[in-house]
């Protein structure tokens, strides 16, 4: 955590690496602003810093509409920080609160709901309903200024109960009523939204780009054009997303929804995959420190890529295990094509058209329907029964730890499979596939160029060793001027 000297340090420097972290609050102008807003920097005297734009509001402040500190990069303490804290966020940026109130939140992180608000707001200086009330403010403001929707529309669209809390919540954060940020360009009637999603450079779109296009399975996702496409099994109904880059540090998110309540999981679910939460200014320095400057240098804007569905990523992974990424994607080509649900004719184009399969509809397959070992066979089903029953978490509030032991406890899933999970389907930042044979590879390239490698240096590139893993896997596939490397 930083100290207050360090916050005001950045917001001094305007350092566009510390947005998202924090929010500045000036008790002068009751505003509040993301580190780098390029107004005039305020007294030391007359500043206070919040955790999060929700503990600003809850102590009267209202956003900047200079610097927009609401659509700053989300912190990627989220992610690091494994404690309960860090799941409720995961869980409320994907619309747990919306959905389930927040005794479904408490329910679901086995706390009580006086507990969790007090741990909360010893953490984060709000409770989980004013946390869960900022990302809808912000998704309704995305709503206001791109779409042509009415404003009752959007009110319950973002998740708010009544009109007038949402015109109250609107005007407490950004001090104006919400029509007053209707632009002209949102007068257009268009079948998508599109929302703009920060990051913190550098960013290397392209070689995301590659490892995902390596990986896509046809029918759920499409990579060509700069552009990646994918279907989403949303809480109200299905999806399509596609995202390519844009002006500045921000990639262009378009959405078509089944409903638009499920716009903010969709945008959450959208980050997860691109890791745009990622800091890499942390992650390269740690890695440098580690003695790991070449690799970095060789992917400066390397990222940890996510999935959307840590159901379909764990089904893909173990049915992935021992065979070629080439053999992997024919198999789930025909599961998509026999089990997978057919999108809505007017979401379904540029190659996707279907949603991935349930953990319930892959339990309840027939042995012939797969041309795979009877192990493995029965492995994928005693995984997807165990999603389908719950027995296994892999929300994006689940214990870390707990899953993976879970994952391990079923016949034929090994630890290379359950490390693969937690990197990109539980967004760990902290994983290392040392026993990966690119790594493997990679790692004695590094030796055989008079670079010594030891215990010591991996366990110093905590907390970023998935980090790591990627760029071992660049640099093998770089090295052996292969296609992205089979892992």
């Amino acid at each position: 955590m930083l100290t207050s000297d360090q916050c005001y340090q950045a917001v001094t420097g305007r350092d566009t690496r510390f947005d998202g972290m924090f929010f500045t609050a000036v008790s002068t102008t009751r505003i509040f602003c993301r580190p780098s807003c390029p107004a005039r920097t305020p007294k030391r005297t007359n500043v206070d810093f919040y955790p999060t734009a929700a503990a600003a509001v809850e102590a009267g402040y209202r956003a900047c509409k200079r610097c927009r500190p609401d659509v700053s990069p989300g912190s990627p303490d989220w992610d690091v920080r494994a404690d309960v804290s860090a799941r409720a966020m995961r869980l409320i940026r994907d619309g747990l609160v919306d959905r389930s109130g927040v005794d479904g939140l408490a329910a679901a992180l086995g706390y009580s709901t006086r507990q969790l608000g007090r741990v909360l707001h010893a953490e984060l200086g709000a409770g989980p309903l004013a946390l869960a009330r900022s990302e809808r403010v912000r998704t309704a403001r995305t709503l206001v200024e791109s779409t042509a929707m009415t404003m009752s529309e959007i009110a319950f669209a973002s998740g708010f109960a009544s009109i007038r809390q949402f015109n109250e919540t609107f005007k407490d954060t950004y001090g104006v009523a919400p029509g007053q940020l209707r632009t002209g360009s949102a007068s257009v009637q268009s079948e998508d939204i599109a929302v703009r999603l920060a990051f913190r450079p550098p960013f290397d779109f392209d070689h995301q780009l590659n490892y995902l296009r390596y990986r896509a399975v046809p029918g759920i996702e499409d990579v060509g054009d700069g552009r990646y496409t994918r279907s989403l099994r949303l809480a109200h109904g299905p999806g399509v997303i596609s995202l390519t880059a844009g002006r500045g540090n921000f990639v262009t998110c378009r959405l078509r929804l089944a409903d638009t309540r499920d716009i903010g999981a969709a945008v959450a679910r959208a980050r997860r995959i691109l890791d745009l939460d990622a800091d890499p200014t942390a992650v390269h320095a740690t890695l440098t420190g580690a003695g790991f400057g070449d690799l970095v240098a060789l992917v400066p804007g390397i990222r940890s890529p996510g999935h959307s569905d840590p159901v379909e990523l764990s089904i893909r992974t173990v049915l992935g295990q021992q065979i070629s990424i080439g053999a992997a994607r024919t198999h789930l080509t025909r599961l998509v094509d026999d089990a997978g649900e057919p999108l809505p004719e007017d979401m379904a184009g540029g190659g996707v058209d279907r949603l991935f399969p349930t953990a319930e509809a892959i339990a309840e397959r027939p042995d012939g329907s797969w041309a795979l070992p009877r192990r493995r066979i029965e492995t994928l089903r005693a995984l997807a029964v165990a999603l389908a029953t719950s027995e296994i978490d892999l929300g994006p509030g689940c214990d870390r730890d707990e899953s993976a032991a879970r994952l391990l406890e079923l016949p034929g899933v090994g630890p290379w499979s359950v490390g693969y999970i937690r990197m990109r389907a539980l967004g760990d930042p902290d994983v290392l596939l040392a026993s990966d044979l690119g790594v493997k590879k990679a790692l004695d390239a590094l030796t055989d160029s008079g670079s010594t490698i030891t215990n010591a240096q991996l366990e110093a590139a905590r907390p970023w060793r998935s980090y790591l893993t990627h760029l071992l896997w660049a640099a093998h596939a770089r090295a052996a001027h292969l296609n992205p490397p089979q892992s």
